[in-house]
């Protein structure tokens, strides 16, 4: 499997059944991305830089809540969840969305805004690809926060997303995280391909050039 940051929460899989992007944003909310085929689109919430079709391309099916779904042999799995720790009460409702694609379970937490509860982790299962949400302010998700959430899910590789990746300070979200978990100073790459086989044997944080544009 191949995964590109295309900016913001919005991702591209690419594997052997097809193409799955997450959280395409509207080009209006400051998260532009370039226009992308997809046969699979996963949507965590109604915002416009979470939810908008208008650079993505072809014909995909759309999942924009909680359930299971099947599409071209990818299974996804949605877990209602919630953008802060009020239950929604602040920010509204959240899907976290689990992508098995490639023998590969890939876990987008979206906007997830507070810690996972049992029954939640129990339905997500096995996670070996964590997509985490870091910005601190959009999310209410703080790095110590985050760090908890990737803690529960323990899976092999960590990506960070939704933060901003120009003119990073020591004291951004980013370099919080990496200080929470532990881990030293990473390069970012253009994209992660992983298998099952060279999944690491320890968490591996990847940190991805975003293909956003201005």
């Amino acid at each position: 499997m191949d995964l590109t940051w295309l900016g913001h929460a919005c991702f591209r899989l690419r594997g052997r059944e097809g193409v799955v992007l997450t959280d395409p944003p509207d080009p209006k909310s400051g998260h532009a991305i370039p226009r992308t085929e997809a046969h699979l689109v996963t949507i965590s919430h109604d915002h416009d830089g979470h939810s908008s079709l208008r650079s993505v391309a072809g014909d995909p099916v759309v999942l924009k809540g909680p359930g299971e779904y099947e599409v071209r042999e990818i299974l996804v799995t949605g877990i209602p969840t919630f953008h802060d720790e009020k239950k929604g009460e602040e920010r509204g409702r959240n899907t976290v969305f689990t992508i098995h694609l490639d023998d590969l379970a890939v876990c987008h937490l979206g906007d997830l805004g507070h810690a996972l509860v049992a029954a939640d982790l129990e339905r997500i299962g096995q996670v070996d690809v964590c997509l985490l949400p870091i910005s601190g302010a959009d999310t209410n998700l703080s790095a110590a926060m985050a760090a908890d959430v990737v803690h529960q899910l323990e899976p092999k590789v960590v990506v960070p997303m939704a933060y901003d990746t120009e003119g990073r300070r020591k004291d951004a979200p980013f370099d919080r995280l990496l200080l929470e978990l532990g881990v030293k100073e990473v390069t970012p790459v253009p994209k992660l391909s992983v298998t099952r086989a060279s999944l690491p044997a320890e968490l591996q944080v990847v940190a991805l050039d975003s293909r956003a544009r201005a």
